[in-house]
């Protein structure tokens, strides 16, 4: 089929690979345009677009997809569907409409469950059990066009939300493939979202990473997971800002400490606020790189006579 693919991210480029790979003629990649990055602010192109030029495939950058010219431009290409995955901009009615099969979504989640930006994350960040990839036929609202496909997982106990990612994308990929592949033979009869049981998942804010210490230790750990790399996990230490990066849970409680109290014995541990106790693995103090907690315990006398009040993490 000729497709059009949008996207952007890292997680969307599997899925260009196996469009490509199916022998789907992709005529055109539509993506960000070059952003500015890293400590010299160099304009650097995305994934997809870097993906896309190791195809051969025509880039196309655009900074509103719902301008006349950008419209003009993929309508022109007479796309039979176009495929997206991670965009990041909103596409209106004009561009759904131009291909005859529509545009196809891969969306990280078992919709209508965590509509939004960010559902890896906040799957993870909730203590989700399970999670998936939908296909899905879009339409103008947010995540809620007709579903085409799914496949489930479960979320691992200590999985992270980049490993995560990287399964999903590799799933999403497949599924799109056989998606399409459904979509020319006529299997697939789509099926509207029950919007009763819709759920979101918001772009996520600094402040989403703070921890509140008065949670238990398992709700804390799931953040910790979820909120990698971005916003991160993140927690006062004697008036500056402490990530935390890996953490493990401890089955015992402690009645006596109050939350986010810090204890040094034979490893690093954190109190949460029903007394559950939190592991810390690998933290980063502000401005410093990232180390194993036993080696910032050593550093800053934690469990030795020199204890004060500021070795209560957020207080």
């Amino acid at each position: 089929m000729r497709v059009i693919f949008l996207g952007t991210p890292e997680f969307a480029v599997p899925t260009l690979d196996a469009v490509v790979a199916a022998g789907h003629q992709v005529s055109l990649a539509v993506t960000q345009p070059d952003r500015p990055k890293g400590r010299k602010q160099e304009l650097t192109p995305s994934p997809v677009k870097s993906a896309a030029l190791r195809h051969s495939i025509p880039v196309y950058q655009p900074e509103r997809i719902r301008d006349s010219a950008a419209l003009a431009h993929l309508q022109q290409l007479q796309p039979e569907v176009m495929v997206v995955v991670g965009y990041g901009q909103i596409i209106p009615q004009s561009v759904i409409d131009l291909a005859p099969l529509g545009i196809i979504n891969v969306h990280a989640s078992l919709l209508p469950e965590l509509r939004g930006a960010a559902p890896i994350q906040w799957s993870i960040a909730r203590g989700c059990k399970r999670t998936g990839v939908t296909t899905m036929r879009i339409d103008a609202g947010l995540d809620t066009g007709d579903i085409l496909l799914q496949w489930e997982t479960p979320i691992s106990p200590d999985e992270t939300a980049p490993e995560l990612s990287a399964r999903l994308a590799a799933a999403g990929a497949d599924l799109l493939v056989r998606t399409l592949a459904d979509l020319c033979a006529g299997a697939i009869q789509p099926q509207p979202q029950d919007n009763s049981l819709a759920t979101y998942a918001p772009l996520l804010k600094k402040e989403d990473g703070r921890i509140d210490w008065s949670n238990p230790a398992q709700q804390i750990h799931d953040l910790i997971r979820g909120f990698q790399p971005w916003p991160g996990a993140h927690t006062s230490f004697r008036g500056q800002s402490l990530h935390l990066w890996r953490s493990r849970l401890v089955p015992e409680k402690i009645g006596d400490l109050p939350p986010g109290a810090l204890i040094e014995k034979q490893g690093v541990f954190a109190v949460g606020g029903d007394g559950s106790v939190l592991e810390l693995l690998e933290v980063q103090l502000e401005g410093r790189k990232k180390m194993p907690a036993e080696v910032f315990a050593n550093g800053h006398r934690i469990g030795s006579k020199s204890l004060t009040t500021n070795d209560r993490l957020g207080a």
